[in-house]
């Protein structure tokens, strides 16, 4: 759990700003991914609508927003 946001999100925008993404490192990193999985097996699905009814619900529980709660009680440092 992070307690310091502050600092946590400090120490991100540096950490991108050191680490800037690359985006043919990241299309290399896909298709050794993309292959790994054909190697296994794994992809693509022998079912492409088998279980789609639990990727809906997670799709709605990700997308609904919730107001958050009001805190009460010291702020975390």
């Amino acid at each position: 759990m992070i307690k310091d946001r502050k600092f946590w999100e400090e120490w991100e925008r540096e950490w991108q700003r050191r680490n800037p993404a690359v985006a043919e490192e990241n299309v290399r990193i896909f298709w050794t991914l993309l292959q790994m999985a054909r190697d296994t097996g794994a992809w693509p699905p022998s079912n492409p609508l088998e279980e789609i009814e639990v990727d809906i619900e997670l799709a709605r529980k990700i997308n609904t927003y919730v107001e958050p709660p009001e805190r009460s009680g010291p702020k975390p440092r």
